[in-house]
């Protein structure tokens, strides 16, 4: 790319830097004309146990896993918390969070052809998360893993402040498009379900706090690490669940996250399918906290209705105009992982995973990689022109 020398203005690409062996690098643009070929990682998210699943992922063009922990917190609980099954680890000696457990899961994702870009799992985290005896202990064994995982190459650590549970929902079987079956949720109906906690028992302040002793902790290690640490919010974003409070549910809670301990490892999972359920559009928050390079991991999905009575949807039904959504990671420079999460159970299938359904999953990777493609430069793929390069911000908008 052209340069610029001390006292020049700087020169962007002009048609002969098209033919360049070496296209501009985005970086080296004001932000706000950042070339698209910075583009995401399309991954799933895969238990470290193959199955069918992997070869149809990878049947898609999809090779980034998002990697669950072999009898991690979130691999025993995701589906508990809807009702379902939980995975039951066999017994062993090798500690999920381990280095040699987190390396033998990725041999296992390398033979069926897959690269891990994150891990959307972690060791027990509920007395860190409460601020309970026993969370100094839980904090050394979070630290084992990030620094495992710098060790060993992966640079995202999706975690959540979900204290007792997970992900809520009060039907796992409604009707969608064409018999589908979707996830729902009705605050009435969730509200009337047994008490986690007794009422007043667990406060906003203490998860406040207990999020703030965690951070100083662990912030430091991921620092040296490089590893970036990427809170998921609260699903759903209501006040609280089963008495028990949730803080992760607003805009103004991340930004308070970001200024908590502000740190390229203080860093966000960009969830649509929660942050549309918090009141505002979604492409200007993306600007907003992507523009700061603060998200680092996306699950690309949407929802419709709001936060007290709403259901999943496919993603070309929702109530979010997901092409400018791309449009605004695309604009962003966002480079990080990206997978779909949940989906309808189709025609065929059993809804033992409520949400992960295979059928879904596909048909989920192909709109997003169409969203990709029409919106990110994709000249990597081998034979296809390279797009114009952006110099103006009238031409970004040409390109978008």
């Amino acid at each position: 790319m052209a340069g610029c020398s001390p006292g020049s203005r700087l020169r962007y690409p002009t048609p002969t830097d098209l033919v360049s062996s070496r296209p501009p690098d985005p970086k080296t643009l004001p932000h706000y004309l950042r070339k698209l070929t910075m583009t995401l990682k399309l991954s799933e998210m895969l238990a470290p146990r193959p199955d069918r699943l992997w070869q149809l992922v990878r049947q898609c063009g999809v090779d980034h896993a998002v990697a669950m922990l072999q009898g991690g917190e979130q691999d025993q609980r995701m589906f508990q918390s809807v009702g379902k099954a939980g995975y039951e680890p066999p017994p062993t000696d090798v500690t999920p969070w381990s280095e040699a457990a987190i390396r033998r899961d990725l041999q296992a994702f390398a033979d069926g052809g897959f690269e891990v870009v994150a891990i959307e799992d972690t060791a027990p985290m509920d007395n860190i998360r409460l601020g309970r005896p026993g969370r100094d202990e839980e904090i050394e064994q979070i630290t084992e893993q990030i620094q495992a995982m710098g060790r060993l190459g992966i640079g995202v650590l999706c975690y959540n402040w979900m204290a007792l549970s997970s992900w809520g929902r009060t039907d796992i079987a409604r009707t969608g498009r064409g018999g589908a079956l979707v996830t729902g949720f009705r605050g009435s109906d969730a509200d009337a379900l047994p008490a986690l906690v007794d009422p007043g028992k667990v406060t906003e302040d203490q998860l406040w706090d207990a999020l703030g002793y965690f951070l100083d902790a662990v912030i430091p290690v991921a620092e040296q690490a490089g590893v970036r640490l990427a809170m998921h919010p609260d699903d759903p974003p209501r006040a609280q669940h089963r008495k028990v409070p949730r803080i992760m549910r607003s805009p103004d809670a991340y930004r308070r996250l970001m200024d908590l301990k502000p740190s390229h490892s203080n860093a966000i999972t960009f969830c649509q399918g929660n942050w549309s359920l918090m009141g505002e559009e979604l492409p200007p928050l993306i600007r907003e906290f992507g523009g700061r390079d603060q998200i680092a991991f996306v699950h690309f999905r949407d929802v419709r209705g709001d936060v007290e009575d709403f259901e999943e949807t496919f993603h070309d039904e929702g109530k979010t105009d997901l092409v400018e959504c791309m449009r605004a990671y695309a604009e962003v420079g966002f480079a990080g992982p990206m997978r779909p999460d949940h989906v309808p159970t189709m025609a065929g299938e059993n809804n033992e995973q409520p949400g992960y359904g295979v059928l879904g999953r596909l048909f989920a990777l192909g709109y997003i990689r169409g969203l990709e493609q029409a919106v990110f430069d994709r000249s990597d793929i081998p034979g296809r022109p390279r797009r114009p390069v952006i110099t103006s911000t009238s031409s970004l908008k040409e390109v978008l």
